[in-house]
């Protein structure tokens, strides 16, 4: 789903509040920032991982983003065990984030360690579009993509 030129994909789950959404692939989760999340903050110029096999706790940061306007948390929408990170793939090119953020601009895979508890806040589906097309307007948001200049 486009609004406003924000992507908001219905096979996502999303945490709202700390603008991150959860691919679930077997006992793994994919996390990554938003496009809400990734329009507000600009083009990146860094980002700084957690190790794989660090237990990051809820609202806890897996990274530190920095873009040219920002330098904050990607903060964890549950506990997990870091299992892998996109390290390399933004070595490569630090705007993955900006060109695709529910794809090759992923940040982290964390194995959840107690997400029964603490998952109740996540939305899929029609309530995450719903969700999300409220905090689009509120905020004022319209969203734009970086594009490769070749």
């Amino acid at each position: 789903m486009i609004y406003y030129g924000c992507d908001i994909p219905e096979d996502c789950y999303f945490d709202l509040e700390r603008d991150v959404w959860i691919r679930f692939e077997g006992d793994v989760a994919i996390l990554g920032m938003t496009d809400v999340a990734q329009t507000r903050g600009g083009k990146l110029v860094n980002i700084s991982f957690k190790k794989p096999g660090k237990i990051v706790a809820q609202g806890k940061s897996a990274a530190t983003i920095e873009s040219a306007k920002w330098v904050g948390p990607f903060p964890m929408p549950f506990t997990g065990e870091i299992v892998e990170t996109n390290e390399a793939g933004f070595k490569r090119d630090v705007l993955l984030v900006n060109k695709d953020p529910y794809g090759a601009g992923w940040l982290v895979k964390v194995r959840p360690t107690n997400l029964h508890a603490e998952g109740g806040h996540l939305l899929t589906g029609a309530a995450a579009v719903e969700a999300y097309q409220k905090k689009i307007v509120e905020l004022g948001v319209k969203c734009f993509r970086c594009v490769d200049e070749t």
